[in-house]
């Protein structure tokens, strides 16, 4: 017998209703919604999402594979605290990767691109400053940072190269670097100015500081999260 169900107004069932639930719960995990550590129960997620178990069971052992989440005795399913090491990996590829997409966005970026970056520096910079002092109800400090480097990675006009970045910043919870800037004054305004050295370089046409900007810049991010890691791992599951 196939599952059947109402998710976000649209039938679906059997693998797409599997696919459209590990969609939803990743999303949660990525938005800090499910904090890293946090237990997965079927029942909870079946119930919130008006489903059977059965697609959700499926849809945990898929994001399982991913690496998103795993099974621990005694716990069951938990949203995975990503080694350190990892981080550092996944960060140095995506480094040259980024990279590579701001030395192509050089020759493509025009007056009104550069403005919107911009824009998205100084969004993320007001959001992270807003957030830090509690006048804005708590939520992800991410859209600006995001929008500046997905604009990038888009105007260097190789969609594989923009799908392959996308991919390895879905590798993490999102909502961990956005909080890294809401919470640390210094690297706040460490981003702002990196992202401004960036962003002076694609206006001034060289494509070589563009690419050694953004490396340095991506770099150090991924050590600022290595870190978080670092700290976290050893008292996330503690109580």
């Amino acid at each position: 017998m196939v599952d059947t169900a109402e998710t976000g107004g649209t039938a679906t069932s059997g693998p797409a209703l599997v696919d459209d639930v590990a969609a939803r719960i990743r999303e949660r995990i990525m938005s800090g919604e499910i904090p890293i550590g946090a237990q997965l129960r079927q029942a909870e997620l079946a119930t919130d999402f008006g489903v059977s178990r059965t697609p959700v069971r499926e849809a945990l052992r898929q994001l399982q594979s991913g690496g998103l989440i795993e099974v621990l005795p005694n716990r069951g399913a938990v949203v995975r605290v990503p080694a350190p090491w990892e981080v550092r990996e996944a960060y140095e590829v995506r480094a040259e990767l980024e990279a590579l997409a701001a030395a192509r966005a050089v020759e493509r970026i025009s007056a009104a691109e550069i403005e919107e970056l911009r824009a998205a520096n100084q969004n993320m910079y007001d959001r992270s400053l807003t957030l830090s002092e509690g006048h804005a109800a708590p939520s992800p400090a991410r859209p600006g940072n995001d929008a500046f480097h997905t604009t990038i990675a888009t105007i260097s006009a190789n969609a594989r190269l923009a799908r392959v970045v996308n991919d390895i910043n879905e590798t993490f919870p999102r909502n961990v670097s956005a909080q890294l800037l809401v919470t640390d004054a210094r690297q706040r305004d460490e981003n702002f100015r990196e992202h401004e050295r960036i962003i002076a370089a694609l206006e001034a046409g060289d494509a070589e500081a563009a690419a050694r900007e953004m490396r340095r810049h991506v770099r150090k991010a991924g050590e600022h999260l290595a870190h978080w890691y670092e700290r976290r791992s050893s008292t996330v599951f503690r109580g």
